[in-house]
């Protein structure tokens, strides 16, 4: 049975990785409370006692209009910690499985981003992704490289939760929809990291991975509604209308389009994304309620 180390355990995707994960492995997830990656020593010393066979790092600093207020926050998690874990792997051996961002690109594309396409980040936070990719690549040999786009999942601050938490009654919201992108459940995000490393794939390769389909944020939102009304037709949900970028200015720039293009990840591993609709579909309509109703 291989071992497997997990960090940031306690964010949406280290749940979904730990729930698939167990059985399946000997199993060591770690909440940032027992591993922080931006400690160099902590990094080492939580490989070593475990001696895992693979490290699939989920920890990351993902709020993205903090980070331009607070660059060092984003680059000790997303550059600096990724940088201690890769040491930390190549000196024990240990393959590393890191996931990065579809915000390393600039969003000029109209067609999906391919995994060689050139970066070009526009905030703080992809720019913080980009260079621990870079720290990942010099520092540990066959790492693998997983980007991702627009995840949510339940339990987790992401934009699925927020818009439930805002469409109370008699509310309008305005939601940006010239923006695009694939959402993506970490539930979908986390078979495809455990199949590479059950089948100890993708070694030295920078691979993409979201769910299959293109959407705005106003796109999500409007599902959002539609399928909470299904669910909870007892509860005066609000409505939404679209608005542009400019209409609703953030402290960080985002991509216009960041589509990933997953070609590579499905003819390495045989697995087609689901598309986005179904997902959201089937986590609304079927999970335990508690886990996407705010608090």
């Amino acid at each position: 049975m291989q071992r497997l180390l997990i960090t940031g355990a306690d964010g949406q995707l280290g749940r979904s990785l730990t729930v698939q994960a167990q059985g399946r492995f000997a199993l060591s997830a770690l909440a940032r409370s027992h591993l922080d990656i931006t400690d160099a020593a902590g990094a080492e010393a939580a490989i070593r006692a475990f001696s895992p066979t693979c490290v699939i790092n989920a920890a990351a600093y993902t709020a993205v209009d903090k980070a331009e207020s607070d660059p060092e926050a984003a680059y000790a998690v997303n550059r600096d910690g990724a940088r201690n874990l890769a040491a930390a792997c190549e000196r024990s051996g240990v393959r590393l499985i890191h996931v990065s961002t579809d915000f390393i690109f600039d969003g000029n594309s109209n067609t999906p981003y391919p995994p060689q396409a050139p970066a070009a980040p526009l905030g703080v936070y992809g720019a913080s992704k980009w260079e621990g990719e870079q720290a990942v690549r010099q520092t540990a040999n066959g790492a693998t490289i997983v980007r991702t786009s627009w995840v949510y999942g339940p339990g987790g601050r992401n934009f699925v939760r927020t818009m439930l938490r805002l469409l109370q009654p008699g509310t309008e919201l305005s939601v940006v929809a010239d923006q695009f992108g694939s959402p993506t459940h970490s539930s979908s995000l986390a078979r495809l990291l455990l199949h590479l490393v059950t089948h100890r794939q993708g070694e030295g390769q920078t691979l993409h991975w979201a769910n299959a389909g293109a959407a705005t944020w106003y796109d999500v939102a409007q599902m959002v509604r539609l399928l909470a009304c299904r669910r909870w037709p007892e509860y005066r949900w609000g409505t939404v209308r679209p608005t542009d970028t400019a209409g609703y200015p953030t402290p960080a720039q985002r991509p216009r389009f960041s589509v990933l293009d997953t070609r590579d990840a499905v003819r390495l591993t045989g697995i087609e994304p689901e598309s986005w609709l179904q997902v959201l579909e089937r986590a609304l309509m079927q999970d335990d309620a508690t886990l996407w109703l705010p608090d």
